[in-house]
Formats: structure tokens, sequence, C-alpha cells
């Protein structure tokens, strides 16, 4: 598993900022429980002189992705807006003594919700609706403007690094190319001779996949829902299938299928891009 700094820890098991701002000024939405993280931001703002007075957030995600949002409402009050508009995902990440590249994906998510509830307060397009551009991954809903915007910013020159940013990439794979293709062009180098291909699924054995499933559920899923009153079990898994029962809140939730489907991405991520979550009855 990967290492985490005592300041990211500090923010993840316990948060500044949760929850949301009522007569809120500005809000910014980004990511969606199917894809496995999402972020809702909330911003009041002092009309005089534009500073945020508050922030607070609500998410839904790994132990990076609560730190990056806890960390970035820490970062922006106080500020002004355009002061605040400085601040990049990799400020974030070293706010919090660094992130692990496979999670810089979290920090990615707090820029875009700020940027979002900023469009939102100025009644602009979001960024991503500046974008917009032509899907290149399917899984996680990414397109070719998306992609080319983290390759400029944060100098990435591998699929891998693309996935890490984005999750472009992360699920089927079939998108690995058209990506190889558009690291090429940002770099303006011709062709793909000087992008790398994203690395092949280290191999594991049935025990060392169970293993780990049973690793990424205790640690990383297990805490999220229960946090919400739910909970899931760990039921079975047969080849790539894995079987989980929903528990607490979960069982009578509308969005039980978006939690399924928010498990499954996160298993993705983290154990096999070719893991696939069907719920059963507990």
């Amino acid at each position: 598993m990967w290492e985490y700094s005592e300041k990211l820890k500090d923010h993840f098991f316990h948060p500044r900022n949760v929850g949301e701002i009522k007569d809120y000024d500005a809000v910014g939405e980004v990511g969606s429980l199917a894809c496995g993280d999402a972020l809702k931001l909330f911003l009041k703002i002092d009309p005089e002189s534009d500073k945020i007075v508050d922030a607070r957030f609500q998410t839904f995600g790994c132990g990076s992705a609560i730190a990056s949002s806890s960390a970035l409402t820490e970062m922006i009050k106080g500020k002004t807006v355009d002061e605040a508009l400085k601040i990049t995902n990799q400020d974030i990440a070293e706010f919090l003594g660094g992130l692990p590249e496979e999670k810089m994906h979290c920090s990615v998510m707090g820029r875009d919700a700020f940027h979002a509830a900023v469009a939102c307060y100025r009644d602009e397009p979001t960024p991503r609706e500046q974008l917009e551009g032509n899907l290149v991954c399917e899984c996680f809903g990414v397109t070719d403007e998306q992609i080319k915007k983290e390759v400029r910013e944060n100098n990435l020159t591998t699929v891998e690094q693309v996935t890490h940013y984005t999750k472009a990439g992360g699920g089927c794979g079939l998108c690995h190319e058209k990506i190889e293709e558009l690291i090429a062009q940002v770099r303006g180098e011709h062709g793909k001779e000087g992008a790398e291909v994203r690395k092949p699924v280290k191999a594991m054995t049935n025990i060392q996949k169970i293993a780990k499933i049973q690793e990424v559920v205790e640690a990383e899923i297990r805490p999220l829902l229960q946090r919400d009153g739910g909970d899931v079990e760990l039921v079975d898994v047969d080849g790539n299938t894995v079987s989980v029962a929903l528990r607490g809140m979960c069982t009578s939730c509308p969005s039980s299928q978006l939690t399924k489907s928010g498990i499954e991405s996160k298993l993705r991520e983290l154990v096999h891009p070719d893991l696939i979550v069907e719920e059963v009855a507990g």
C-alpha cells in the first residue's frame, strides 16, 4: 500500500469544514458516485472584499479525496477569489505533505470543484463545460480536452500518469492508444515515439487477488460507507466477479446501484481493472 504523510492522515481522520452552507453564494460539483469519487464544495463570499469567508464540502471517495477536500477548504478561506484561483492541484498535494501519484486525481478533483464553484458565483460556464471536447474514456467520462489540460499542467508523459491524474484509462483500457496520441500531441512529438505505454497490470494469484480485495474493502470502502450509516460485506470472489452484500442504510438507499458502481470502480482502480461487482442478498 501507499505511504501517507501524518498531515494527510490527520485531514482524513479529522477533516475540517465538512458539511454544507445553507445560504451559500457558490457551489461546485465534480465527479460522480458511479466513478467512485464525488465532491460538492460550498462557498460563502463577502461581496465587498470578494474574500471567501467560509468553505465547506461533502465528498464520497477514498481517504486521499477526503483529505484533499479538507485541505482545499483550509487553503482558500480568507483569500480573495482571484487569490484562491491561483492554487493548483500540486499546491493541494504539497499542503498535505505529498500524495501518492496514484492518488493525484483527488487533488485535481478539489481544484476542479473550486473552479466550478467560482464559475457558478460569476455566472460563467464551468471549466469542464468550457473544455467539453470528445469523449475518450467511456469508463470514467473523460474527454480529450480534459486529458490535454492535465498533461500540460502536470507535465505528464505516460498513460499511467494520465490515469493517476484523471482516471482515464483505468477501466477497460481501450482508450490507452488514444491517450498516447494526446500525450504526443501536447508534447509536440510525432506519432507515439515519446509516449510510454501504460505498464501492464501485475499478475496476481487468486489468493493474492482475494487478499488485496479484502484489504481495499476494509481500508478504503467500508469506512466511507459507515460514515453515512451504511456498510458492505465481501461475500465471495469468483475469478474477476466480486459478490458483496450492502448493509445498514445502503440497503434502503435509492442510490444503492450507484454505491455498487462506486465499489466496483474503487476495486478496479486499486486491485484490477477487470473486476466486476455484483450485489447479492445477505
